[in-house]
């Protein structure tokens, strides 16, 4: 029996999960605002609580790697590295925007989704980068990826090797409304589906099971853009003579 704790943090949501061979057990999750650095022991330790263990019962860790907020990505990356490190457990990494694909795939089995050619349709996961940046990356119903992760700026030609493959181009995530009125091609369809770490679940059981594990010592998230310190806007007060 393999449990694997799960660990979401690179948007606004906060998610934790507990799997049992690949099949989530509980949950903890929320999209209060980032609060992870905080949230996230709490959540743990409830879950742990929650099914009589301790961590070192844990078979492995696994975190979404990104892309997504620099931020929210080191918090949930150093909080399960030291749960690694403490519990003497593997690290599992899965890929954030897989996670997410993983999500609308689960939500269209339990029929939450609406989808009438799920297997035709073309998933394209898109995390906020800001502006009109997304982090995306566009999959089968299988969840085989047909191209690489990007940083795409949107605009009325994005994807269109795809969308105009006639099958249904689906897009979700943190980063998919601000970019549907661009994307106003025949075919095009904004769904409702939030980053979570029940969408790390099976992936991770599988990369656990094939022995795709990471080096605890030198694992670092996935950001995909370096991270920007801007200057702030705010009027500073000077110094009275």
């Amino acid at each position: 029996m393999s449990l694997i704790l799960c660990i979401e943090t690179g948007t606004d949501i906060c998610s934790v999960a507990l799997a049992e061979n690949g099949r989530l057990i509980s949950l903890r999750e929320s999209g209060e605002g980032r609060d992870h650095a905080r949230k996230i022991g709490v959540y743990v330790d409830e879950m742990l609580r929650e099914n009589g263990m301790g961590p070192d019962e844990l078979s492995a860790v696994a975190i979404g790697k990104g892309p997504g907020s620099y931020t929210g990505l080191r918090i949930g990356v150093s909080f399960a590295k030291g749960l690694c490190y403490g519990a003497g457990v593997p690290l599992v990494a899965v890929d954030s925007l897989l996670s997410l694909a993983s999500v609308a795939e689960e939500d269209y089995r339990a029929g939450i989704l609406d989808v009438e050619h799920w297997e035709r349709a073309r998933l394209c996961p898109m995390i906020d980068a800001r502006r009109m940046e997304v982090y995306a990356e566009v999959f089968d119903s299988d969840l085989n990826p047909l191209c690489n992760v990007s940083a795409e700026v949107i605009d009325e030609n994005s994807f269109v090797q795809f969308i105009e493959s006639g099958s249904e181009f689906l897009i979700f995530g943190n980063g998919a409304a601000k970019c549907e009125p661009l994307l106003s091609h025949s075919g095009v369809r904004l769904l409702q589906v939030t980053p979570s770490a029940r969408g790390l679940c099976a992936e991770a059981q599988r990369r656990f099971d094939a022995g795709l594990t990471e080096d605890v010592a030198y694992f670092e998230p996935f950001y995909l853009k370096d991270f920007v310190v801007t200057q702030s806007k705010k009027n500073l007060l000077r110094p009275t003579q």
